[in-house]
């Protein structure tokens, strides 16, 4: 306990509520006390040496003194390893149990006495001592796990842990970066530290510097010149994940290898490798923990969320603000201020006499409801008795002796559901048809991790609260990370059977890897000020490099009253991000852009309006991130992980293939250096052209951010008519270009289909054709004549790209497929 939570315990005191959650602290430490075994003497293990081998499809096992190590090249590429009897399944990440055995590839002797299992894209290698290495199809080493060492209960140790801890050490190239670990906010590089493996609720907004936070994954993406790995170890107890980076020796002095140390408190020693480009790792991740749920086109626009609406009247009055004043809106969120006693699955009738009435003419208006749901079921309430009545044991999580753990959350005493039960979730999901009967189009998950209020220890269930594990069997260690991802399971399984033709829209607060399946996320309680603009930025990239395309951030931040300067720099970050929501507290001051003063109101409106013109983009990306498993915001070094500055970068993402945005994450600024990947970028501002690799100086006055469009980008847009079209930025001369698009397909799960679409130069002209050949009319050409900008980008390193057409401005037209580069049509800022 530090001295910030001393001070709010000791406070908590004086309130009904907090004398309540010091009692409930107090049982759930008794419970542990009781339920779960005591640590008496233990003894260290390590594998030993090798003594015989059994040839296995796609690998085989490797017998040790003391242990034993399955090893599976699978069709795909993706390797597994287990130690001790681990295999694949069962698995809350794993989908079907994984791809199967590669029968091209087999067990073989190797130097050193060692065994090794080669494929077409990894080779792994086994030594007789127990070290695993994964290298790439050249040799190169890309990580070397060292012998496991466990520590078991000692023979006679009396209560000794069911589960052996365990601790893995690994090396990586010394210019490796790591990425990855969930939802970090000192990210997106994760620079030395010890970063922790539970799933955990930071009592209030949070900083950088805060660990950990909602959802924490055993996932590491790790990038080095000599190639990209993801590995993954499919464990969902507590842990511990210790980085250094490792150093380059100077001259001729040796590298220092980076270093990862995973120290668990139990469960399976059992891991997932993937090798190759970040997009190629990332789509086998996909494959193997199952692809991303695409949302409805909808919740790729604006919304707008708030602790304290108060009242159906006040709901009103906000959305007749954004409408009145020509400001997009797709969506209202309602916080547990509008349930009957903060109980779950009721409405306050008095203050919202006719919710499905609001939600209806809202709707009109093109506006969705979104509720709040949380998982915590006041005791004795009627859904208390309904859930009793739910298989054998009920519904609710039990402690050691069969009783029902209880909490204390925002309705008063709780009791939880266990989520890790089949027939539980069926219960739960089928709860959701009060939800949608009162007219909400989607729900956000909160409070999963899941929360019963403490003044001190952990803020959760006890560890030794008793849940189903499908069948298995476990206590709350093993359960507590997945317990949100269940959450989501139970939810969007339930809404998929109330209206099988509509694609669900769920996102949760918590989770673990798999997550994406049921939905997405957003940052949770992130702390109003610049350090939480930047951790906003880092959630998102880091999360989309788990796995999980859709989060954004509470624009504004949670729990303070933004500046208008830093509203403003929020709103237009999180315009480019997948869930662009404003969202504060009960305390918290107002989120409208209108009480910001009139300057900030106008500057929203060409924010809102971006994001609107974006919106086709967004849907395109959606789908692709559940073709490919590719994120919807990006690093910078996406494309080009060999780069080295590029994967020191942090303040800047690619949003898909098209576009690099630059947000503004300083107090004061108006202009900002960007770091450019390699090729031509278009200012979408000043239509200006500047060839990458490089750094760049740009303008970044207070109604806008910089963006640049990649030279031979296509992408879809919205027109001011409202109809999707192409825009395309021209390539350089002699080069082309292209893009996909995905248009909306409905609200259902068809797909959508891919068209594909090349561009290029012909004589003076740029010819945008689709797959068969054909030239496509209607597309607005862009970048056509760049201009030069002989300022301080040039001292950069990285000036305004010279060439044809420069004394130009960034010409546009949509007269036709061929656009001449002399048209003087402007398609304006962007």
């Amino acid at each position: 306990m530090n001295g910030r939570d001393l001070v709010r315990a000791v406070k908590e005191i004086g309130t009904e509520r907090g004398r309540r959650a010091w009692r409930s602290a107090l049982r759930h430490r008794r419970a542990d006390a009781l339920g779960l075994p005591r640590r008496g003497a233990e003894r260290a293990r390590v594998p030993g040496l090798l003594t015989g081998t059994e040839p296995r499809p796609g690998g085989g096992v490797l017998r040790f003194t003391r242990s034993e190590l399955l090893v599976r090249v699978t069709v795909g590429g993706a390797v597994f390893w287990g130690w001790d009897g681990a295999g694949p399944g069962p698995s809350y990440a794993v989908v079907g149990g994984g791809p199967e055995p590669d029968p091209r590839a087999v067990l073989e002797p190797d130097t050193g006495g060692g065994w090794r299992v080669v494929s077409e894209r990894v080779t792994v290698a086994v030594s007789r001592h127990g070290a695993v290495e994964v290298r790439t199809p050249g040799g190169t080493v890309l990580r070397r796990e060292l012998p496991p060492r466990w520590w078991e209960p000692a023979d006679g140790a009396p209560d000794g842990p069911a589960e052996p801890r365990w601790r893995q050490r690994a090396e990586v190239p010394a210019d490796a970066r790591f990425f990855g670990l969930g939802g970090r906010a000192a990210g997106p590089r994760l620079r030395d530290g010890v970063y922790r493996l539970w799933n955990t609720d930071p009592k209030g907004g949070f900083r950088p510097g805060d660990d950990p936070l909602y959802i924490t994954m055993p996932v590491q993406l790790v990038v080095a010149d000599a190639g990209t790995h993801l590995v993954f170890h499919d464990n969902p107890w507590d842990g511990r994940v210790l980085l250094r980076e490792g150093e380059d020796g100077a001259g001729s002095g040796p590298d220092r290898p980076g270093s990862v140390e995973l120290r668990m408190e139990g469960g399976p020693l059992r891991s997932w490798v993937l090798v190759g480009t970040p997009a190629r790792v990332l789509q086998g991740w996909s494959g193997l923990t199952g692809a991303a749920a695409v949302p409805p086109e909808w919740a790729l626009g604006y919304q707008h969320a708030r602790w304290g609406f108060g009242s159906a009247a006040e709901v009103r009055r906000v959305v007749s603000g954004y409408t009145s004043r020509g400001l997009a809106l797709s969506a209202v969120h309602l916080d547990i201020d509008h349930y009957e006693g903060h109980r779950v699955f009721t409405v306050d009738e008095g203050r919202f006499p006719d919710l499905p009435g609001l939600a209806g003419d809202l709707r009109e208006q093109g506006v969705r409801l979104v509720s709040i749901v949380d998982p915590a079921v006041k005791v004795d309430d009627a859904l208390h008795a309904s859930g009793r009545a739910v298989g054998p044991r009920g519904a609710f999580v039990r402690d050691a002796r069969g009783q029902e753990v209880r909490g204390e959350v925002w309705p008063g005493e709780c009791v939880y559901p266990d989520f890790t039960d089949p027939a539980v979730r069926a219960w739960w999901g089928g709860l959701y048809a009060e939800r949608l009967a009162q007219g909400f189009s989607g729900v956000w998950h909160d409070m999963n991790e899941p929360v019963s209020f403490a003044p001190f220890g952990d803020p959760s269930l006890p560890r030794s609260a008793r849940h189903a594990l499908e069948g298995a069997g476990g206590d709350h260690r093993a359960a507590h990370n997945v317990y949100g991802l269940a959450m989501a399971r139970a939810g969007w399984e339930g809404l998929v059977r109330l209206r099988p033709d509509e694609r669900p829209f769920l996102f949760s607060r918590s989770g673990w890897a798999g997550m994406q399946r049921y939905g997405g996320t957003w940052s949770g309680d992130v702390q109003t000020g610049w350090e939480g603009l930047r951790a906003s930025l880092a959630l998102v990239l880091g999360l989309g490099l788990c796995g999980v395309p859709y989060s954004g951030p509470d624009v504004g931040g949670f729990s303070g009253s933004p500046s208008p300067e830093l509203y403003l720099r929020w709103l237009q970050l999180g315009a480019y991000l997948p869930l662009f929501r404003t969202h504060s507290a009960i305390w918290a001051g107002r989120r409208e852009p209108w009480e910001f003063g009139a300057e900030v109101e106008e500057h929203a409106r060409a924010v809102l309006a971006e994001r609107e013109r974006l919106r086709p983009y967004f849907v395109t990306l959606a789908h692709l991130a559940r073709r490919t498993g590719a994120p919807y915001v990006r690093p910078l070094w996406w494309g080009a992980p060999e780069d080295r500055s590029l994967r020191d970068c942090e303040d800047a993402f690619l949003l898909g293939d098209a576009l690099l945005v630059a947000p503004v994450l300083e107090p004061g600024a108006d202009r900002r250096a960007v770091r450019l990947p390699r090729g031509r970028w278009y200012d979408t501002a000043t239509g200006a052209a500047y060839e990458g690799p490089g750094q760049v100086l740009l303008d970044a006055p207070p109604g806008r951010i910089p963006v640049l469009a990649r030279a031979g980008a296509v992408l879809p847009v919205r027109s001011a008519e409202g109809a999707v079209v192409l825009e395309a930025w021209a390539p350089a001369r002699g080069r082309t270009g292209g893009g996909l698009v995905i248009r909306d397909p409905g609200p259902g799960f068809e797909p959508g289909e891919v068209e594909r679409y090349a561009v290029r130069w012909a004589g003076d002209a740029v010819v945008v054709e689709d797959e068969a050949g054909g030239v496509v009319e209607g597309v607005v050409v862009r970048g056509l004549a760049p201009t030069v900008d002989r300022g301080p980008a040039q001292a950069l390193g990285a000036g305004p790209a010279a060439g044809e057409g420069a004394a130009g401005g960034g010409g546009a037209a949509a007269a036709g497929g061929a656009v001449e580069a002399g048209s003087t049509a402007d398609a304006g800022p962007l």
